[in-house]
């Protein structure tokens, strides 16, 4: 596996973050591929389309379903987010959406409905607002140096945030925190370590 993080060409970062929807279907994980199509190409919009912008429960079960598929899958965590009241949902998603690009208020606040931690909460926001939020993920995490040990924390989360944005502002030309980690993600061939 290259060390794609002290890699400053944008040429390599590019064909991994190309390499992404191949590296996502070669997990051998059953509906992850529509799963992560779903997340990357309709979820944003639906939340946006929304006046005010916000996500339902069952959009915050299915982001949850994808969120275990690429990872570990930890069922009563999905069972907790399902039995979330549909209102409180949409009010606590509505408050987090509204307080963006704050780096910590939308994460905390979505973290206060049941089976919603830093990551659940991150790949919602990075859904909405790719340029500010990327998802916490583990594989990531470990690429980049100096976070220290991984903590599914909200504060390991701000540390591993700001290094995206920040490895997205030296990589210019349209990067977003979000790009930075799918292309991380790729680079080590997902949790399969598909290469």
């Amino acid at each position: 596996m290259p060390d794609l993080w002290t890699d400053d060409s944008a040429a390599a970062w590019r064909r991994s973050l190309e390499r992404y929807p191949d590296v996502v279907a070669r997990q051998g994980v059953a509906r992850l591929a529509d799963l992560d199509a779903w997340y990357r190409e309709r979820l944003p919009g639906a939340v946006a389309g929304r006046r005010p912008p916000h996500a339902t429960r069952e959009e915050l079960a299915r982001l949850t379903e994808w969120k275990m598929s690429r990872g570990v899958w930890r069922a009563p965590n999905l069972a907790l987010v399902r039995g979330n009241d549909e209102a409180a949902v949409v009010r606590a998603s509505t408050e987090a959406l509204a307080l963006a690009p704050d780096p910590k208020a939308p994460i905390a606040r979505l973290a206060e409905l049941d089976g919603v931690g830093p990551a659940t909460a991150s790949a919602l926001m990075a859904a909405a607002h790719p340029e500010t939020y990327p998802f916490f993920d583990e594989l990531v995490a470990a690429q980049v140096p100096g976070l220290g040990k991984l903590g599914w924390t909200l504060g390991f989360y701000l540390k591993y945030a700001a290094a995206l944005r920040e490895r997205a502002a030296r990589l210019g030309g349209g990067w977003t925190p979000a790009d930075v980690e799918r292309a991380l993600w790729a680079n080590v061939g997902g949790k399969a370590g598909v290469t």
